[in-house]
């Protein structure tokens, strides 16, 4: 049977990558591909048609081999935050194996909001080779696979029966992926027989298609609404979240609050959306804030919220505010803008902002309250210009470099972050040099995206500005925990800067652990009863030998050296620098934090840091 004229015969694998390639977004008035290319491990089950019909769009859709599937998605979801959700990548992984390593990325994905496309190999659909290679079965459901896993994990998720069934799917996954309000992961699982099953599929299907990220426009009566509370405010508040970056809603947030004199602060993923010369950027908000914000918030009346989903370490667990503030909630996710009561405004935060600006009349708030904002911002900078220090013989510390590369990194070079202590010490340390420049992954707060990250953040910044550089600040934790993305920016060639800092095992977590009255216990490697003895790894070598330019410094003066000689290099550098495991966190800035202390101990110290921890918690909002 020949194919009708106006269709063409392919297979699953085959029309799935075409149409892939035929999507493109408007941005800036530029049209370019929305997919900018994937990571990929072949296996059995994606190499022999899924890669077959790679290696046809190489050029349109490059393909990076990974080293791990977990680091190909922390990659994905680095360059699409670089592209504020407006781009993506794809990411490919075998049956088995290969694709459940991918799950923890498309978590990071999803908390996060970020849009990632897996195709993810399956068990066969007619069963008849049953049980195959790395299948999981389960005795009273032959239908459920490991792949029913990433239902949890992904906001998009689809398993192909049929060759046709991509006709429906494909354009629901990139709407879901290009959706502000239900941005996340798409998940398809393609079952190795289907993959190369054919189907005639309708030409205008490839189609070159443009698409546009949706500004949804908010009612007029939340308008209404949000514009009558803020009017009446005599201590407002701005909290600026990622969802501003997101919308492109800089100019109009900074815009609303010079017009309206009303200070800001920032989120975490949010850090960024003003620079820190600005006089109405007040600092970063909450657990892992700064004095300055954290003092404006307790005192604030109404708090508006943009593009923020206020999570607990922005609230101090629902703390750092006043039981009877209230809050208006611009978000384009319903879910987002309705909690603790807010006066909810559903919609774009750049349409959102400038429909609030043109009904506030001549609204400002009092210039006593901004004097305030910006007396306490003074202190803060005072406090980490003393902090990041190394003029005071401290011991070396996590501050510390974050100030000298601060110092001396271009305005626009991108910054990243992840878990473990340099999250916190790098959103309140680092002095923002230029809009949307730093990247710090708290949403997850998933150890080992800082190099991967950055690997997928230099991919994306050469296709804008190669002349930058992406830093990565890495514990020696996340480094031994995914590491190999450094071979990987050496591989292709995307030059990344890694500051990898070593207190010796996994510090921040055995300061809480001393912080509750417990011992430490298994965080440092000192303090592992199965290690018998002192043990430390060679950094440096251990790069060195993936290709990287990699050296040792011992304190902040050799790191600003090191720094200069990376910046001037033409790959991976990475810079190993030992920090103290006690001495120089940032020990001001913290808002309360929620964690659970055990109720009953026979530890006299245990017993009495809970009863210090929940004293505070007479301070907490109770969803109201």
């Amino acid at each position: 049977m020949t194919a009708a004229p106006d269709t063409i015969r392919l297979t699953t694998a085959q029309a799935i990558i075409r149409w892939l390639a035929a999507q493109y977004i408007e941005i800036g008035g530029e049209r370019q591909r929305v997919c900018g290319g994937g990571f990929g491990i072949f296996g059995h089950g994606n190499v022999t048609c899924l890669g077959e019909a790679l290696y046809d769009h190489r050029e349109e859709l490059p393909l990076y081999r990974g080293q791990n599937e977990q680091s190909m998605g922390f990659a994905a979801a680095g360059y699409a935050k670089y592209h504020l959700r407006r781009r993506f990548m794809f990411c490919t992984a075998s049956a088995g194996p290969g694709t459940a390593n991918l799950l923890t990325a498309a978590a990071l994905a999803h908390a996060n909001r970020l849009p990632m496309l897996m195709l993810c190999g399956d068990t066969f659909l007619t069963r008849l080779p049953d049980p195959v290679l790395q299948q999981l079965e389960h005795y009273g459901n032959p239908a459920l696979s490991l792949n029913d896993a990433f239902k949890a994990a992904s906001r998009y998720w689809d398993r192909i029966t049929h060759p046709a069934q991509i006709v429906q799917s494909l354009p629901a996954a990139l709407a879901t992926m290009l959706d502000p309000a239900d941005c996340g992961p798409a998940f398809i699982g393609l079952p190795q027989d289907v993959q190369g099953w054919v189907w005639d599929y309708p030409l205008a299907f490839f189609e070159e298609q443009t698409h546009r990220i949706r500004r949804q426009t908010p009612d007029e009566a939340d308008i209404a609404d949000a514009v009558a509370l803020l009017a009446g405010a005599e201590r407002p508040l701005i909290i600026a979240g990622g969802g501003v970056q997101y919308s492109g809603a800089v100019a109009a947030l900074t815009d609303l609050a010079e017009a309206r004199n009303i200070p800001v602060v920032e989120t975490i993923a949010g850090r960024a959306n003003m620079t820190a010369e600005h006089p109405l950027n007040i600092g970063p908000l909450g657990v892992t804030g700064s004095n300055s914000a954290n003092h404006m918030a307790e005192r604030a009346d109404v708090i508006l919220a943009v593009g923020t989903r206020l999570q607990d370490f922005t609230t101090g667990s629902w703390t750092a505010f006043a039981k009877d503030a209230r809050f208006i909630s611009l978000n384009a996710a319903r879910h987002d803008a309705i909690k603790h009561r807010s006066c909810p405004v559903v919609g774009d935060a750049k349409l959102g902002l400038t429909a609030m600006a043109g009904g506030l009349g001549d609204y400002r708030a009092p210039d006593v309250w901004t004097d305030e904002a910006r007396a306490q911002r003074a202190k803060w900078d005072a406090y980490v210009a003393d902090n990041t220090s190394a003029e005071n013989n401290r011991p070396n510390s996590y501050a510390q470099a974050v100030g000298t590369v601060n110092a001396l990194c271009h305005p626009r070079d991108r910054v990243v972050a992840a878990a473990g202590g340099l999250p916190a010490e790098v959103t309140a340390n680092w002095r923002t040099l230029d809009i949307g420049t730093v990247d710090v992954e708290f949403g997850f707060s998933c150890m080992g995206y800082e190099l991967a990250g950055a690997w997928g953040a230099r991919i994306a910044q050469t296709e804008v500005e190669p002349e930058r550089d992406t830093i990565t600040f890495c514990g020696d934790g996340s480094y031994l925990m995914l590491n190999s993305d450094i071979y990987s920016s050496v591989l292709t060639g995307k030059k990344i800067i890694a500051l990898v800092l070593d207190n010796g095992g996994f510090a921040v977590i055995n300061k809480l652990q001393n912080n509750t009255g417990n011992e430490s216990f298994n965080n440092l490697i000192k303090d592992c009863p199965t290690v018998p003895g002192p043990f430390a790894v060679d950094f440096e070598a251990h790069a060195r030998s993936m290709g990287a330019n990699a050296e040792t410094v011992a304190n902040p003066a050799e790191l600003a050296d090191a720094f200069k000689r990376a910046k001037a290099a033409d790959k991976t550098s990475v810079i190993v620098m030992k920090v103290d495991a006690y001495e120089g966190w940032t020990a001001e800035g913290h808002t309360w934090w929620e964690v659970g202390t055990p109720h009953i101990t026979t530890n006299d110290r245990v017993r009495e840091a809970h009863v210090e921890w929940e004293s505070a918690r007479m301070r907490q909002r109770r969803g109201v």
